[in-house]
């Protein structure tokens, strides 16, 4: 009977869903930035993040892999070649899965690594950088958008060496480089859309629509998005696409859901009992462990 409910909920919220396709969709979000056409698009999108000017992206895996659909939620990230001095690897985290800051790494290493052939020079490669746009809350950072570089410690004292340096160097190496922008922290501060940034990340964020038609006003190429988003067609196939990944996201929202509730009321439950062993009166115990009546009389039982 759950499960019949749970499954009719799921389909209240597809009901639900705006016409207009999520950019939070990793599907969506490659279908529109991967596109030749879109260049302008990406460019400025890029530019948003990055804070600088670029003249040129050429996107290195445009491509949706035929074996995509038969592997289990994934990676569809997007591989950018920018200006020919850097490679971006950009990529939609909807679930967290706590492990985003060594997959970044590891992402980045790769991007740099790759780059290398035998007999070339270290001097050839390009600097990397990781984009993650996160759809949940992740580091203790008063930020919603932090930048990490290889940095140096400060000097100790112990270790200090008056080579007459007025200033030491700061970054060990420019060629490592990640971004983390967690777009729940981005609509608690609710900026007013003001600059390129914020205007892209309203937009990602899914934000209320007189927030996307006020960046739209303000940004040309937003406004080229959510008009490209209005009248996106799908095919089929990627009809099935685009659902199966929503549905697996929402299996995994519920599957999450139900472990949190199973693990608090494990909780309660040797809460209640150690208050029991305490004498505390019951009502007291169900006020603060929020157990029923019945679930207290049968864990009475088993003390």
């Amino acid at each position: 009977m759950q499960k019949i409910n749970q499954e009719q909920m799921r389909q209240e919220e597809r009901n639900l869903l705006p016409k207009r396709p999520s950019l939070t969709s990793d599907y969506v979000f490659k279908r529109v930035f991967a596109k030749d056409e879109n260049n302008s698009m990406l460019k400025d999108f890029l530019e948003a993040i990055l804070d600088k000017k670029i003249n040129k992206v050429i996107v290195k895996n445009p491509e949706i892999p035929k074996s995509f659909f038969d592997e289990r939620m994934g990676i569809l990230d997007l591989k950018v070649e920018v200006d020919g001095s850097e490679i971006i690897d950009v990529e939609m985290q909807i679930r967290n899965e706590h492990n985003i800051g060594k997959r970044s790494s590891v992402y980045l290493s790769k991007i740099v690594a790759e780059q290398l052939k035998t007999g070339e020079r270290y001097e050839s490669v390009k600097k990397g950088i990781v984009i993650n746009l996160l759809n949940f809350e992740y580091f203790k950072r008063n930020s919603y958008h932090s930048i990490a570089r290889m940095k140096f410690d400060e000097t100790l004292q112990e270790k200090y060496v008056d080579m007459g340096y007025e200033q030491e160097d700061k970054i060990a190496t420019d060629v490592f480089e990640m971004h983390f922008i967690e777009l729940p922290k981005f609509i608690k501060k609710n900026p007013a859309g003001k600059t390129k940034l914020e205007q892209w990340l309203w937009l990602l964020a899914g934000g209320k629509e007189e927030k996307i038609k006020m960046v739209s006003e303000e940004n040309e190429e937003v406004k080229k998005v959510v008009e490209l988003l209005d009248k996106l067609g799908f095919s089929d196939d990627e009809k099935v696409m685009r659902e199966y990944r929503e549905k697996a996201e929402w299996d995994y929202n519920d599957a999450m859901a139900y472990l949190r509730e199973k693990a608090q009321k494990e909780t309660n439950l040797q809460n209640a009992k150690k208050m029991l062993d305490e004498n505390i009166a019951e009502e007291t115990i169900m006020k603060i462990t929020g157990l029923s009546k019945e679930e207290l009389e049968e864990l009475k039982k088993q003390c």
